[in-house]
């Protein structure tokens, strides 16, 4: 109790958490909103709709990890530059994330347009998953480059702490993909009746409306990150070797992870549309309990980069155990919730009952390790990347993933033949050991470093 005490009595990091993460956490909750009206129109259309978006979503689920990694491990540098206020360098940093976001855009852009057929045969086996996976694909895939400048712009505001500007736009473009998506996937107001593509291009028209208006509102409003082309290129030996040094592990780890994660939808994908639509309803709603953890994490990591770019190290160890505080009893409430009000989500959709049995089974497994999986959040994205101990979260999330997930995936569901519910509970087991892990690498303090002067 003295511990939680400590924490509520912090009154100067709970004002910075409040400042920075409700702001990335409303973010979420919107961006999530997005995803489960998407899914409720398309869930209209039938359960192999919701199967074929689900799985040519995972395409962009693995390009938007690799994404992260770039933002993610970017933002540490810029956090801690900003603890100094070296502006300068903080625009070398957004310039080398956009050419790297850019590069990796064109990676998933090019295969998902010339061959979307092919892309969505890794995931499926059944010709009508394929066929209109596909039709959504080929035109969604072209809204990746514009989803990677936003993403980048946006890591570098959080860092500077402006975080209210992306809130405002993401409300803007929730708007525009929901009536478009109305619009577009039923055919309403003269417009053709395009069914899941209509779905893609909505997304499409709202991605490239909310980079154009994230621009303007940087450059017009002359921000911190408003750099010019001259000052997003031009990089010394040193800044690449820094950058290097505690962007590539984040990076690698992102994409190694969602890779795997993609696996498992593999194996999902070879368990039938069911299983496929109720893991992908599921984890829909997994998304909306996330987002607190989300805003807690990003908040966490610009919180500590600033302090320890400061060389405020102790302030920097005392935060990080507040914010940890603060994720168990987030993670209490949000345990409880789920599991009480999982059948009012579900019942948003309309599908069989057998797959609504299975989304809530796989609702109570979720919950039951959200104190593992929430303390794994915020330990490797918020406390030991921000002080660039980068190399050990790629080690623990690729192990866990590779060694324990993956392999219990296939096991389950192709060779014990268990239902998606069980397969999700043995998936889940990974986080067990990366709770372990994780936790004695935050004990030893190696994370507690100032990057600037290193």
């Amino acid at each position: 109790m003295n511990i939680v005490k400590g924490m509520i009595e912090d009154t100067s990091f709970l004002k910075k958490i409040l400042v920075i993460g409700v702001p990335v956490a409303l973010q979420g909750l919107l961006n999530t909103t997005v995803n489960l009206v998407d899914n409720l129109m398309i869930g209209t259309l039938g359960e192999n709709a919701i199967a074929a978006v689900g799985l040519a979503n995972k395409v962009f689920f693995v390009f938007s990890l690799l994404l992260f990694g770039t933002v993610s491990g970017s933002g540490i540098l810029a956090a801690q530059y900003w603890g100094v206020q070296d502006i300068k360098s903080i625009r070398k940093v957004l310039g080398m994330s956009l050419w790297i976001g850019l590069l990796a855009s064109a990676l998933f852009l090019i295969p998902s347009v010339i061959k979307p057929e092919l892309v969505m045969r890794i995931f499926s086996t059944s010709d009508t998953t394929i066929s209109l996976g596909a039709k959504y694909l080929i035109i969604a895939a072209i809204s990746y480059p514009f989803t990677a400048v936003t993403n980048c712009y946006v890591a570098m505001l959080r860092a500077v702490n402006q975080v209210k500007a992306p809130v405002a736009i993401s409300c803007m473009t929730i708007v525009i993909n929901i009536t478009l998506n109305y619009i577009l996937i039923f055919g309403k107001f003269g417009a053709p009746a395009m069914g899941v593509a209509g779905a893609a291009l909505a997304t499409l028209i709202a991605r490239i409306c909310e980079m154009f208006v994230l621009l303007c509102i940087v450059y017009i409003g002359k921000s911190p990150v408003a750099a010019k082309l001259s000052e997003l290129l031009g990089y010394t030996k040193e800044f690449l070797r820094k950058y290097a040094a505690t962007v590539t592990p984040v990076i690698c780890n992102e994409f190694m992870w969602g890779l795997g994660v993609t696996m498992y939808s593999l194996a999902y994908g070879r368990m039938g549309d069911n299983a496929v639509a109720a893991i992908t309803i599921a984890q829909t709603i997994q998304d909306l309990l996330l987002v607190l953890f989300q805003g807690l994490s990003a908040a966490t990591a610009v919180i500590l980069g600033n302090v320890l770019g400061a060389g405020e190290l102790k302030t920097a160890e005392r935060y990080a155990k507040n914010a940890q505080i603060m994720q168990f009893m987030l993670t209490a409430v949000m345990m409880v919730l789920c599991i009480a009000l999982r059948w009012k989500f579900i019942g948003l959709y309309q599908i069989s009952e057998e797959v609504a049995l299975d989304v809530s089974a796989c609702l109570i497994a979720f919950s039951l390790f959200m104190p593992f999986k929430m303390y794994n959040y915020v330990n490797i994205v918020g406390v030991l990347r921000s002080g660039g101990d980068t190399k050990f979260c790629l080690f623990l999330d690729c192990a866990g993933v590779w060694c324990i997930g993956i392999p219990l995936a296939f096991l389950g569901g192709l060779v014990w033949k268990l239902p998606i519910y069980a397969v999700y509970t043995l998936v889940m087991t990974e986080e067990i050991f990366k709770f372990i892990f994780g936790y004695l690498r935050y004990r030893k303090k190696k994370w507690i470093r100032n990057l600037t002067i290193e």
